[in-house]
Order: structure tokens, then sequence, then C-alpha cells
């Protein structure tokens, strides 16, 4: 039992040491991304930063393909902590989805070498996996509840809560944040030339998908109609 217990503890040691020689890479990965592009990535400089040589990166990321995969994952697994953060801090229904879109803007204005993996396609030959692409479906499935919320809440009209609403919303917003990354990207979030407009893309989004329906399902044309059933007897 001893032996057993030394070597598991032998084993999670060099497990730590692992996971923290990947998270340096990640971190190196990332601050090359900044200087040279998001496409100039190399394992070579990976390698040299952490002061290995390249061939040792290996048994951490076969493949520069492999290691793009592993900072997809990161960034939008962060990226969807901090949304859901957002989502957390409001309201449930539009102004919940509001919050974290917001929140989600910040974090890509503060992490733009992995907003642009995960938004644009710079890498050629890139697709990430199935595992590296899950967070990405995670927060497709949030934003669809809570358009629901906001339908059910009488905040949105029912057209928003299908897969077109989804598609338009998504458009606008990753519209201004392209659009604050290509041209600004030294402002902030709240102060860019194109993401301080937030509020006027939602309101877009709004009048696109007007609400119809008051809370729980009672639509006004119901509540207005119920005063013409009341007649006077003769």
């Amino acid at each position: 039992m001893g032996c057993s217990l030394s070597y598991m503890a032998v084993g999670s040691r060099r497990e730590l040491r692992r996971n923290q020689t990947i998270d340096e890479i990640l971190t190196i990965a990332v601050e090359v991304m900044a200087e040279v592009g998001v496409a100039g990535l190399s394992l070579s400089e990976v390698a040299r930063r952490l002061g290995i040589r390249p061939p040792s990166l290996y048994k951490y990321f076969p493949s520069r393909l492999a290691l793009f995969d592993r900072l997809f994952q990161l960034g939008h697994q962060q990226h969807l902590d901090d949304f859901r953060a957002g989502a957390g801090a409001a309201e449930p229904g539009l102004p919940a989805l509001i919050n974290a879109v917001q929140a989600g803007g910040r974090w890509a204005m503060v992490n733009q070498s992995l907003a642009q993996l995960l938004f644009w396609r710079p890498v050629p030959g890139f697709e990430p996996s199935a595992e590296a692409y899950a967070p990405s479906r995670a927060m497709a499935d949030d934003v669809r509840r809570m358009l629901g919320d906001a339908v059910e809440r009488g905040q949105l009209g029912p057209g928003a809560a299908t897969a077109e609403g989804a598609a338009v919303l998504s458009i606008l917003v990753t519209g201004m944040l392209s659009q604050q990354l290509a041209n600004n990207p030294g402002e902030s979030f709240e102060d860019g030339q194109f993401t301080r407009l937030a509020p006027q893309i939602f309101a877009m989004f709004r009048d696109r998908y007007p609400p119809t329906e008051e809370p729980h399902g009672n639509s006004r044309a119901h509540r207005t109609a119920q005063p013409a059933t009341r007649r006077r007897g003769r």
C-alpha cells in the first residue's frame, strides 16, 4: 500500500508539473500572437521563450494546429465564463442577455489575439476539434435560452427566439466587435468608437423583434379585447 501511495504522489507531482508547463506554453503562445499576429505563431518561438528545444515541445503539443486547438478551447472557455458572469449580474431575460454580451465584448477587447482566433479565421487549415468547440456551443445554447426568457417576459417578440433571431444578434454583435478590433484596437469597450454604440445595437435588435406579448403570454390584443365583450343589457 505504501508503494502505491508513493507512486500516486510522484504521478500527481508529474501531472502538476505537466499542467504548469502547458499553462506556461499557452501564456507564451498568446504573447507571441499579440506580437506577430495569430498566424505568425510558431512552435520554435514558443520553445525558445520557454527555454527548451523545439522537439521537447512535442510532448505537450504534437503540432502547431494542436496548440491552436488548445488556445481556441481556452479562449472560448474564458469568454463563456465572462459571458455567464455578466448574465448572472442582471435580471433574467433581455437585461441578462445584454449584460452577458457586453461582458463578452469586454473580454474580447482585453484578449484580442484570442478573440481573433475565435471569431475570425486567421489560420489557414485550422479547424477546431469538437472538444475545443464545446464552450462555443454552450454559449449558443445560453443565448437561445436567454432570448426565450426575453420573449416569455414580453421584452422581445417571438421571432427573436428563432434561429434567425440568434443569427441576427450574432451579426450585429460580431460586426460591432470586428469594426472595433480592426480600426481602433487600443480603445476600451466603453469608450470605443464602435463598441460604445452597443446600446444602439440592442435597440436595433429590439426594433427588429418588438414585443407582441405581455409577460406569461398574455397578449396585448387579448387584453384590449376584453372590454369589447362587456355589453349592456337592454
